[in-house]
């Protein structure tokens, strides 16, 4: 049996203050996540189940089930993925820059340079998402599901009277989220997440204006 600590680099931590129930609990939900990873670049999307993974772990199907509702799930490793607190408290209160379009940005990095599971493994999800056009539906689906805390953000931040929408605004932000994960992913990890996230404003701004 493969061990479940193949990437030690990328462990994902609990939140500080959890106890250790949540954090055994988190380290399965990690196990369960890079055994499905490593089956399916071996075996193929396909040709892996439930029953293959849970062996990876050595756990029960039952188990399994009570983190993920299916193996989808479980390759991509979905989670609630929170902006941090200093982030939103900074945007909302109108900065960091003053300018919107700009703050929009750095809301983008917040969101998208810590991810609950860590960026390794982030990449490695991307990476089978491209090849996989099931798990990219999915995936865009999980994204858009995130929006609630996105619009709350962006309904505090504009002023009443503003010209912008925040449904337009918070539709805006996702795409951006998800092809600054994916320039990233093409970049192979390298760069800071703003260069990409700013890059991908950019190059909107051009079709856009073009």
């Amino acid at each position: 049996m493969t061990s479940a600590a193949q990437h030690p680099t990328d462990v994902a931590a609990a939140p500080s203050g959890v106890g250790l129930r949540e954090r055994k609990k988190t380290e399965r939900r990690t196990a369960l996540i890079d055994a499905s990873h490593r089956l399916v670049a071996a075996h193929g999307l396909e040709a892996v189940t439930v029953e293959m993974i849970c062996a990876e772990v050595d756990v029960s199907p039952r188990t399994f089930f009570n983190y993920f509702a299916t193996k989808d799930d479980a390759v991509l490793g979905h989670l609630p993925w929170a902006v941090a607190q200093d982030v939103a408290d900074t945007f909302v209160a109108g900065g960091p820059t003053g300018v919107l379009r700009d703050d929009l940005v750095e809301l983008v990095v917040g969101l998208v340079a810590a991810p609950p599971l860590g960026a390794e493994r982030v990449r490695r999800t991307l990476e089978l998402v491209t090849h996989h056009p099931r798990l990219m539906a999915h995936h865009i689906a999980w994204m858009d599901q995130q929006k609630s805390q996105l619009e709350r953000l962006v309904r505090e931040r504009l002023a009443d009277g503003s010209p912008h929408r925040p449904e337009t605004l918070t539709a805006l932000l996702v795409v951006c989220a998800h092809a600054t994960l994916l320039r990233w992913d093409a970049a192979g990890g390298d760069g800071h997440v703003r260069e990409h996230a700013t890059a991908v404003v950019a190059e909107l701004r051009a079709v856009l204006t073009d």
